[in-house]
């Protein structure tokens, strides 16, 4: 127990250094999509209005953006670490959960696969998250301030307080403690509800779940207190959620807003645009990933290859022990073939949000909550192979490979995020770094010098109050990537604006700046 609390406790430390380290440098410059959280941050600082929902920028839930508002007031500084820093804070603790989830699903060891496989749950558990720890794919997300780092987090928690109550009536645990973590399963499920958009497919994952349960006990005093857990889950579940609830009550367009944009059923041929989703979707763990920059790294696998290879070696297990379902009626519902249901509806229904839209596919970020059973099915596929290998090395030379794979994948990990993408100049240039570069120089400027900023370049037109076009600040719409340059000169709001004598201008208003200020479009 103490030799896996300290592995836990090493995974942990390895995954603070991916997710903090150089955040201050890394990645470069504010994404516009950054910086009007942290504008409506800094907003909700100084008026008091903290929202359930902002609508600006196709409307996001305000969780996140609250949240990092504690820390804008916390560290006193307007600069992108201080946005990302809750990112890196909730990717970390997902490792952490991602451990607690596994070893719970993993509870009572049983064959997996071909039937001979007996699943550790500890060394699962481990494996699973030392590889999620080592992940490109999650580190990026951490270290961006982008509001869908949580949703991994809180459905994570969720279902592992979840399966932890089950566990506790079927174990005729006091009834104390699984009320408790039934409420606590419910509190952190409802909380995600905050976190991003395709978090609104997991109740039919819940679903799932809780039906699982009800049919693999079939004592009447058990499924009594199933039916007492699942009565304060939901409870529980609708209260935290119910402020976003009734907000899209009385806002039902900002519900649908986003979804409705990019859906594939806007296509003139929504089948074919599915299946060609699907296989995008499926090709991302292994042929061809994200294209974005801010994602990704030159369209590479969401996974490396190594992992992508235990992977499918995890999916095939899955696979060969849902195959069963037909052989033996009930017993589909034993620990492991139970948790291969769970990990497969899991992988499909997150990745129906990813799959029915029509915008930059493959999507890394909008399958984030793809991410939990995608490095629970590599650390089966991983713990299956420590298996078979253990049957045909010398136990010596096989610790020495297993030690020089975590060293090679820490290693690769390092190379591939910290020098090969973070150097790169599309990287640059995908954080709007120049943008960051005009508002520092702006920042050095004397507040005397009046400072124009033309808003040239295309994006979502954000309302704001501009001390431009009129003096008690008439509200004027401006294109999105002005939003970087608010936040790093603390300029959103129509005060700061004449304080600091910085105006916002679109193109057409041009010849309205006088002679000897200073100018710059941005384009």
């Amino acid at each position: 127990m103490a030799k896996n609390i300290l592995v836990v406790f090493g995974i942990l430390m390895i995954a603070v250094f991916f997710r903090f380290f150089a955040i201050t440098q890394i990645p470069p410059g504010l994404y516009p999509d950054e910086a009007i959280n942290g504008n409506n941050a800094l907003m909700a600082l100084r008026t008091g209005s903290f929202k359930v929902f902002y609508p600006e920028n196709n409307g996001r839930e305000g969780l996140f953006i609250n949240i990092q508002a504690i820390f804008l007031n916390l560290f006193k500084k307007n600069e992108p670490w201080v946005l990302r820093f809750p990112s890196a804070l909730f990717g970390v603790f997902t490792v952490l959960g991602i451990y607690f989830l596994t070893k719970e699903l993993f509870q009572n060891p049983k064959s997996f696969g071909n039937g001979k496989l007996k699943i550790g749950n500890y060394e699962v558990a481990l494996l699973s998250s030392f590889l999620m720890a080592t992940s490109f794919w999650h580190i990026n997300f951490s270290r961006i301030g982008f509001r869908a780092i949580m949703a991994p987090f809180f459905l994570v928690w969720g279902i592992y307080f979840l399966l932890k109550t089950f566990r506790q009536i079927k174990e005729q645990k006091s009834s104390k403690f699984y009320i408790l973590n039934s409420i606590f399963a419910g509190i952190f499920y409802g909380l995600g509800f905050y976190s991003y958009i395709a978090y609104r497919a997991t109740p039919l994952l819940i679903f799932i779940i809780l039906f699982l349960y009800w049919l693999k006990n079939k004592e009447l005093q058990i499924r009594k207190k199933i039916l007492i857990s699942i009565f304060y889950f939901l409870f529980s579940t609708l209260i935290v959620a119910a402020p976003l609830g009734l907000y899209f009550l009385n806002h039902p367009y900002d519900f649908f807003g986003r979804t409705s944009q990019i859906s594939i059923f806007n296509s003139p041929t929504p089948l074919k645009d599915l299946g060609l989703n699907i296989l995008k979707t499926i090709g991302m763990f292994n042929v061809a990933g994200d294209s974005n920059w801010r994602h990704n790294y030159a369209a590479k696998p969401e996974l490396f290859w190594p992992v992508g290879i235990l992977f499918v070696i995890g999916v095939i297990l899955g696979i060969a022990k849902l195959l069963k379902l037909t052989k033996g009626g009930q017993q589909f519902l034993d620990n492991d073939r139970k948790s291969a249901v769970i990990l497969f509806a899991w992988l499909i229904i997150t990745g129906l949000p990813v799959v029915i839209s029509n915008e930059g596919l493959p999507h890394a970020l909008r399958a984030i909550l793809m991410i939990p059973p995608v490095f629970i099915f590599a650390a089966v596929g991983g713990f299956w192979l420590y298996k078979f290998l253990k049957t045909k090395i010398q136990p010596l030379i096989l610790k020495i490979f297993i030690i020089i794979f975590f060293i090679f994948l820490i290693f690769e990990t390092y190379q591939n995020y910290f020098i090969a993408w973070a150097k790169n100049p599309n990287v640059y240039d995908a954080f709007n770094a120049p943008y960051v570069e005009i508002a520092e120089k702006i920042n050095r400027l004397p507040k005397e010098l009046p400072k124009y900023i033309v808003v040239e370049a295309n994006g979502v037109l954000v309302p704001i109050k501009s001390a431009f076009y009129a003096d008690k600040g008439e509200m004027v719409n401006i294109p999105m990537p002005a939003q970087t340059i608010m936040f790093i000169t603390d300029t959103f709001d129509f005060f700061k604006q004449k304080e600091k004598n910085v105006f916002y201008v679109l193109p057409e208003k041009i010849n309205l700046i006088p002679q000897n200020s200073f100018v710059v479009r941005l384009k």
